[in-house]
């Protein structure tokens, strides 16, 4: 005589909520990694402009854009712009990735709740 196994999983509401949370925190994971791509971008597109300002002569004034309008500088305020620039990106990029570790470290914990209570039965992969 063959056993019969149980399949019949029961999802209590405090599961729900576990489910519903790692769906959330998956989504915004998602998101801080785009934030992430896009703010190394900014910060090449930054590199890129101060080594092209190295080409310039100092006489030069160079538009730099603040909001929607660009605004001439002289060469050696401008490079003083970038590096800030450059600083505020880096440290957005720095905090973004302890952001992605938090979220990372919250999911982690919930896969294995879920998966405890769940097994096979339940999906968390992307």
């Amino acid at each position: 005589m063959a056993t019969k196994i149980d399949n019949d999983i029961h999802v209590t509401l405090e599961d729900q909520k576990k489910i519903n949370l790692f769906a959330r925190k998956n989504g915004r994971l998602n998101e801080l990694r785009a934030d992430v791509e896009e703010a190394k971008k900014r910060l090449q597109n930054i590199e890129d402009a101060s080594d092209d300002l190295e080409l310039l002569d100092d006489e030069e004034t160079i538009g730099y854009k603040i909001g929607e309008v660009f605004i001439d500088h002289s060469l050696t305020h401008t490079q003083e712009l970038l590096e800030q620039d450059k600083k505020n990106v880096e440290e957005e990029i720095t905090g973004l990735k302890e952001s992605i570790a938090d979220v990372e470290s919250l999911l982690k914990n919930l896969k294995v709740q879920l998966y405890a209570k769940f097994g096979d039965n339940i999906n968390l992969e992307e």
